[in-house]
């Protein structure tokens, strides 16, 4: 949600110019509608300015197809009413602890085949599901060796 309320703090700043009343009205107002899960009335409020020569025209219509792509990614309130967490710092963090801590140590290089590989199985042991990886992989990839002929 945060970088979702920066995209409209920063068109705010474009139709109405940088650290205006009206610049921050308009984006707390849209910060509110985006919490709310009303997403239609955040494009509503975008619609508008599309039409606008230059920078305002440009910004709003690349602004608007941002929010109205990931429409499905920022539906907030139902998120919130499941429990689930819409800030991106849980995930920064998890992230940053679960994976960074792994593959950032020092002197350490790894090839994007090996920091994929480490990353699921690091994945897989914190989450405790490392039994269940193992037997689901097994179920799908064991063979049996072939009788000699």
């Amino acid at each position: 949600m945060y970088h979702a309320k920066e995209h409209l703090s920063d068109l705010a700043a474009v139709i109405y110019r940088p650290g205006t009343d009206l610049a921050k009205k308009w984006a707390a107002d849209r910060h509110d509608d985006l919490e709310a899960g009303l997403l239609d009335a955040v494009l509503d409020s975008i619609r508008p300015y599309i039409a606008r020569s230059g920078d305002v025209g440009t910004h709003a219509s690349n602004e608007f197809n941002y929010f109205n792509n990931n429409r499905h990614r920022m539906a907030y309130a139902d998120f919130r009413s499941r429990g689930l967490c819409v800030a991106s710092g849980v995930v920064e963090a998890g992230c940053k602890s679960v994976i960074g801590h792994r593959l950032k140590q020092s002197g350490m290089f790894w090839s994007t085949t090996g920091a994929d590989a480490i990353i699921a199985l690091r994945c897989n042991v914190l989450s405790g599901r490392f039994d269940d990886f193992w037997r689901r992989y097994r179920t799908n990839n064991y063979e049996l060796p072939q009788k000699a002929l």
